[in-house]
């Protein structure tokens, strides 16, 4: 894969991302940034596109004013990682590695997750960022 190319993934992982996070609008981000099928990990989320929106969509009601902030970025073949601080209103804060595969059109076809929880109080001096 070209560097070009995997800047454009990394472009588009993080538009999609804010799109659907930030901004609310994940039907918009399905349309601009999803391919053909969407295969998703998180158990919390169903699979395909329309799950995904349903999701975002009750998280945007439940939860207005979060919000996600980058801290890294990494491509590597057809895979993007976005290393993110997530904050949820009346909610702990999380450290999250988000994981997107792109296809060979550069559309989202899959995504797993990991999160953390943001502790009060640490071991070391090290921050989760």
């Amino acid at each position: 894969m070209s560097l070009s190319q995997l800047e454009k993934n990394k472009s588009s992982a993080k538009s999609f991302y804010d799109l659907m996070f930030n901004k609310n609008e994940p039907e918009k981000a399905v349309d601009l940034y999803v391919g053909d099928q969407y295969i998703q990990h998180n158990p919390e989320v169903e699979n395909g596109k329309t799950g995904f929106i349903n999701y975002f969509k009750k998280m945007s009601r439940e939860y207005p004013g979060k919000k996600v902030i980058f801290k890294r970025v990494i491509a590597e073949k057809d895979l993007v990682v976005l290393h993110c601080h997530q904050i949820w209103p009346g909610n702990e804060d999380y450290a999250g590695i988000d994981i997107f595969r792109f296809d060979q059109n550069g559309k989202i076809v899959e995504h797993w997750d990991v999160l953390q929880v943001i502790p009060n109080e640490s071991k070391n001096d090290n921050t989760m960022f």
